[in-house]
């Protein structure tokens, strides 16, 4: 079989494709022909040795896929060969098999394609565990999404609107608002060329959102921290801005807020059986055409390169996809 490999940290134009044996399904593993792979900025990370998760050398990048059951290991039962399934595996999707934990698989329904699948995984994932699970958002809050036009940020904006919210969508450019707004969001500001804490005041009728979704960081945090209700929930998503920043604790103090966390991986990996209920549940909503999940572009294995610089670079609105 073809794979990425990264052999070393390094840039996206540095990692290598290789032919590798094929895997074979070991106790409890499914071994997945992979129809789709999907990127994630932290895909960037995890090459150049900048991400929390530090795989052993040589790995493929890519958390998230989706395809065939190809043959069962021992102990399984759950899928069997010919199944469609999909999963998230933390790394190790960017070739054409994989042996997956069978625990990790998820069946998915009879017409919801194979690019989709695999793009929902962490992008709606995370969104749903931090929407749902950690914020506990409540039927008419007022969400405010910060990257509102990347895959994270559409994720967070067609969750918040099925959970009931009413959602603002922050971002760097009118035509990442205008595609944010076609994603559902009710009201946009661009924070390119507004001074962010106001903005958010006034979209929130003064009164700050409820729910603040940031997966940029950067000096646009305070800012939107800064505008919160009182009472509400900053969520704590990554730093796609690419500078982690330092929020003042007075803040928290003052609006008598929450500042949140959200790991979904680690999550994923502690509560299995939660993280496949939540999984299932935007399959479903997927396939009943509930949710978009939105393939910015798709890309061959060997043009993984310019897949993560689509990412990196910030051009992509909705999810980058890799078809082995």
């Amino acid at each position: 079989m073809k794979a990425v490999l990264c052999t070393r940290h390094c840039a996206p134009e540095e990692l290598e494709i290789r032919e590798l044996p094929d895997p074979v399904a070991g106790e409890g593993e499914a071994v997945v022909r992979i129809r789709a792979a999907a990127l994630n900025f932290f895909d960037t990370l995890i090459i150049a040795g900048k991400y929390q998760t530090r795989p052993p050398f040589p790995f493929s990048p890519a958390a998230e896929l989706a395809g065939e059951v190809e043959s069962v290991g021992p102990g399984v039962s759950a899928v069997r060969p010919g199944d469609r399934v999909a999963a998230m595996i933390g790394y190790g999707a960017a070739r054409q098999k994989a042996a997956v934990a069978a625990d990790r698989l998820v069946k998915l329904p009879d017409d919801l394609d194979f690019e989709r699948a695999a793009g929902l995984m962490v992008t709606y994932g995370t969104a749903l565990y931090a929407l749902k699970d950690r914020a506990v958002l409540t039927p008419g809050e007022t969400l405010a999404v910060l990257g509102a036009a990347g895959g994270v940020g559409i994720a967070a904006i067609e969750i918040g609107k099925l959970l009931g919210a009413r959602v603002i969508a922050c971002a760097s450019s009118p035509e990442k608002l205008a595609f944010a707004r076609g994603r559902g969001a009710d009201i946009s500001v661009n924070y390119a060329s507004e001074d962010l804490k106001e903005a958010l005041r006034r979209a929130s009728g003064g009164r700050g959102p409820e729910v603040i979704y940031d997966p940029i960081g950067g000096t646009a945090s305070e800012a939107a921290l800064r505008a919160i209700a009182w009472g509400g929930r900053f969520l704590v998503i990554g730093f796609a801005a690419g500078e982690i920043p330092k929020l003042p604790l007075n803040l928290v103090l003052l609006k008598s807020c929450d500042v949140r966390g959200v790991f979904f991986g680690a999550w994923s990996d502690r509560d299995r059986a939660g993280s496949g209920a939540n999984l299932a549940a935007l399959l479903r909503w997927c396939a009943e055409g509930k949710l978009s999940a939105h393939v910015h572009k798709a890309f061959a294995l060997e043009d993984i390169a310019s897949a993560l610089h689509a990412i990196s670079d910030r051009q992509a609105t909705g999810k980058v996809i890799l078809r082995p």
